[in-house]
């Protein structure tokens, strides 16, 4: 009997994805574990494997959004019948769309219909859109819509969809109110713009993603705190770990990383996520490196970095951006973080502020390593020091609680012995 493919929930509070191309076409051989199509969600474009070996007989759902959970292919023997379509889910498109079939139309009245026609006219397209966005019974919207539309109580079923096909996207549901859509604003004036002046880049779902949550990070009372950290013996171990581990590149970030889960675990009220109800606090660090990725930034995650040398860590760490910057990061390599690290010293920064990426409840943000002269025992000296901020959500964490455990990363790099 052929197996279903079915569109799998890639992280938590999935509900839907948009497959993006086909991988295998039909009547092609596939491997269980093998790509098989690529899938969009709120947080990253994922190939998605296959679950059994065989020949993919039929593609149910060639591009577009899919609820979790639906039948997208079958894959089985050469030559085995599937289902001309998924009966469970036709079934369900066909009740839905019978409960929105309108009420039979009253007896037309020339005089009225005459009165209606500018109207109806002008809002033709409108309604066309919003027609095609319940098509099939169901509401055309994009993952990320209907998740901020559940986290801010919208009725999808109230809004017109803006997007390919009447499709709802997050921008139309930013645009409405918790009571209800906004009314529309009638169209603003075209200004001529000289060709070749103004490039349109189309937001990727990353970049909103991106977006929406800095937006809410923005609104969190945050703190602080600043602390400039002597590199001597941080280099100088570094550098040691370089020559005894020639096969993979160590740098000062694993070490940041080693360093910030022990003192994690030291000071476990701020290995926390912040929810409206609780504070969920962790039993082990997984440390979220932030990666400029080409299409945005985005937060791998390193997982019980507190049980890695400083070389496996490095090891992870290399496939994590190198995944990232190939656009190959899966939904579980960025969920569940309990703390991020922000490293802009390659860049020449000296210091910078990083932005909280909720829930988790703190970031700390790296600085360039400089030569500076400091006074010690009466005599100046020239040693390389490196700034670090923590940024704290002071809704979990105090301001003596910041400055202690920023105490102990500042001691952990300053003797790395204490810490490995």
């Amino acid at each position: 009997m052929a197996t279903e493919v079915i569109l799998p929930r890639l992280g938590q509070g999935m509900e839907a994805g948009t497959i993006v191309r086909w991988l295998k076409s039909e009547g092609e051989q596939v491997e269980k574990g093998e790509p098989l199509f690529e899938l969009d969600t709120d947080k990253v474009t994922q190939e998605v494997e296959a679950e059994a070996s065989g020949v993919l007989l039929r593609i149910a759902v060639a591009a577009g959004e899919v609820p979790v959970g639906e039948t997208v292919a079958f894959i089985g023997e050469a030559g085995e019948d599937v289902p001309a379509a998924d009966a469970r889910v036709e079934a369900e498109r066909g009740a839905a769309a019978s409960a929105e079939k309108p009420a039979a139309a009253p007896a037309r009245d020339p005089e009225r219909d005459r009165g209606r026609e500018a109207s109806v006219g002008a809002d033709a397209q409108g309604q066309s859109a919003f027609s095609a966005a319940i098509s099939n019974g169901r509401i055309k919207a994009s993952p990320l819509a209907r998740r901020i539309a559940r986290e801010r109580g919208v009725d999808l079923a109230s809004l017109r969809g803006t997007g390919p096909d009447g499709r709802i996207v997050a921008e139309d549901v930013e645009r409405a109110g918790p009571a209800g859509p906004a009314p529309a604003a009638a169209p603003a004036q075209a200004v001529p713009v000289a060709a070749g002046e103004i490039e349109r880049r189309p937001l990727s779902n990353v970049r909103k993603t991106i977006a929406r949550r800095l937006t809410q990070a923005w609104t969190v009372p945050a703190f602080m705190l600043t602390v400039q950290i002597d590199m001597s013996r941080a280099n100088a171990l570094v550098g040691g770990q370089r020559e005894l581990h020639p096969d993979v590149r160590i740098t000062v970030t694993d070490l940041l990383t080693k360093v910030c889960a022990q003192a994690l675990m030291r000071h476990r009220e701020m290995n926390v996520q912040f929810t409206d109800e609780e504070l969920l606090v962790f039993p082990s660090a997984d440390v979220g490196i932030a990666v400029a990725a080409p299409a945005g930034l985005v937060v791998p995650v390193v997982r019980g970095a507190e049980r890695l040398s400083v070389a496996e860590i490095a090891a992870v760490r290399t496939d994590l951006v190198g995944r990232a910057r190939d656009g190959k990061l899966r939904a579980e390599d960025l969920d569940g973080g309990t703390f991020t690290i922000s490293n802009l010293g390659m860049y020449d920064v000296d210091q910078f502020v990083a932005v909280l990426n909720p829930p988790q409840a703190s970031i700390l943000a790296v600085g360039a390593t400089r030569e500076t002269v400091v006074p010690r025992g009466g005599e100046l000296e020239v040693v390389p020091l490196m700034s670090v901020t923590l940024t704290c959500d002071h809704r979990a964490v105090d301001g003596a609680t910041g400055a202690e455990f920023l105490k102990s990363v500042k001691a952990f790099l300053e003797d790395p012995g204490l810490a490995l």
